[in-house]
């Protein structure tokens, strides 16, 4: 197991979690139905840039962001989705595409679907593409550091 910086954040957090290895895969529910994972539980980071920095936002794998209900609810000019590139370096310690969804540890606001609160437990990336993390809802609850937007997923 490699050790990125989302296990080391709950490790000095004392959170109880558990890490399933897995083939590697590109995408959340790909993820999802490798690790066993219901569509719901697995939670991704979709990348986005507001005017002119960046954003993460934190929706169940099998949704999508409402661009336009962020937009909304920040009361921004602009939001799109960020592209690759503009945000590859900002995980130095995570496989492009694999990071958790704990953006302020890499200085990046997180914004996240209300819906999410309603979870028992959780699961997501843990940096790498074979590696996810599973965890109980109210310890994410406490640890994402978000602000939460209702019908930020459609």
């Amino acid at each position: 197991m490699s050790d990125h910086v989302s296990r080391r954040f709950l490790d000095d957090q004392s959170i109880a979690y558990s890490v399933i290895l897995h083939p590697p895969r590109w995408s959340s529910r790909a993820i999802a139905a490798v690790a066993h994972v219901c569509g719901a539980d697995m939670i991704k980071p979709v990348m986005v840039k507001i005017e002119d920095r960046l954003g993460m936002a934190i929706i169940a794998a099998d949704r999508r962001v409402d661009l336009d209900r962020l937009r909304a609810a920040l009361g921004a000019r602009s939001v799109d989705l960020a592209d690759e590139w503009e945000f590859k370096d900002r995980f130095p310690d995570c496989e492009t595409g694999a990071m958790p969804p704990f953006g302020h540890l890499y200085s990046i606001p997180v914004y996240a679907d209300v819906c999410l609160r309603e979870r028992s437990g959780v699961a997501f990336s843990a940096g790498a593409h074979h590696e996810t993390i599973r965890l109980r809802g109210e310890d994410f609850l406490r640890l994402v550091r978000a602000r939460w937007i209702c019908g930020l997923a459609c």
